[in-house]
């Protein structure tokens, strides 16, 4: 038995070992659970492009969007668990245990986080005509609007729903969500006046206020956005304990293999530490982290804790 149980490990190990030196052998695909514009699908082209160039085989963005991103997670959750199958993740996943009651993936192990990518900050934006340009005269007019004012996001159960939904709670103001399919299609509304305000990771939205397009009132950071030194948080303007980010990581198909798995995050690393691909992040306004796989699930883990914690406290039902 004891000869047959080594010559069975001997076997895994070999296996194990082959598919290290022979993967990746075909293209990957690397999902985005939102449309193209938004942060999410910003971040995973810029990372898609240089994993492509150390893995040796195209990386392809499907930007499979709805509801608020679960249905990319669910299709990588559900794909072949061989490696081939990579989503661009973000901090609404962590929400989403939370928020949805009836989740058609398992958050925990039916996505096998692989590296992280970056943080952006977030920040609170209202539409260019909208009489207020700090969080206090925010307060003071969605109190003389008596429950009108509208604040978008990219979807139910998103970290800029959640946002809004804590600003409301901690600030004592009545808003109304308004969600959309994407960060895109919520910031276009922004801008052309249908809705008042959004909750937005920083990329897309720093073309459109150097523009003059909108207004950006406030940073959701516990410290000051190191590229807007200038622009005070929410909780110095007054809502202490306000804090909200965005991070992006890469997660494979839940059960895909070890060795598949450490290929891929050495790569991510190697990208992340690329000195393009920091510049190319930092434009965006994210500022690039790293992560072993362990290390981000670690993380991931933490996160879906803290963020059930923050669910709760702004008393948001799953459904």
């Amino acid at each position: 038995m004891k000869l047959i149980r080594k010559v069975a490990l001997l076997a895994l190990f070999a296996a194990a070992t082959a598919h290290a030196q022979g993967y990746p052998s075909k293209p990957l695909r690397m999902v985005v659970g939102f449309p193209p514009g938004g942060a999410n699908d910003i971040v995973a082209r810029v990372i898609a492009a240089r994993l492509q160039e150390g893995l040796g085989q195209p990386v392809v963005v499907d930007n499979r969007p709805g509801n608020a991103g679960v249905i990319g997670a669910e299709m990588v959750a559900k794909a072949a668990a061989d490696g081939y199958t990579l989503y661009l993740g973000s901090t609404g996943n962590a929400i989403a245990p939370s928020i949805q009651a009836r989740l058609p993936y398992d958050p925990v192990n039916g996505l096998a986080p692989v590296g992280m990518v970056g943080v952006a900050p977030s920040v609170i934006v209202v539409n260019a005509e909208i009489p207020a340009r700090s969080i206090g005269e925010l307060i003071a007019l969605a109190k003389a609007r008596q429950g009108t004012m509208t604040y978008a996001s990219s979807g139910n159960g998103t970290t800029l729903h959640l946002g809004g939904e804590l600003l409301k709670s901690m600030a004592g103001i009545n808003l109304v969500h308004v969600p959309y399919k994407g960060n895109a299609q919520a910031l276009a509304d922004v801008v052309g006046g249908q809705v008042d305000m959004i909750i937005s990771a920083l990329p897309p939205v720093l073309p459109l206020a150097k523009a003059g397009k909108i207004r950006i009132i406030a940073a959701t950071t516990r410290e000051r956005i190191r590229g807007l030194p200038d622009l005070a948080t929410a909780a110095e303007q007054g809502v202490a304990g306000y804090e909200i980010f965005t991070w992006y990581g890469v997660f494979a198909t839940g059960g895909s293999p070890e060795a598949a798995i450490e290929r891929l995050g050495a790569e991510i690393r190697n990208a992340v530490a690329d000195p393009r691909i920091r510049e190319q992040l930092d434009k965006q306004g994210i500022d690039a982290a790293s992560s072993t796989p362990a290390e981000f699930r670690a993380f991931y883990l933490a996160e879906i804790e803290k963020w059930g914690r923050a669910v709760r406290l702004a008393g948001i039902k799953a459904d």
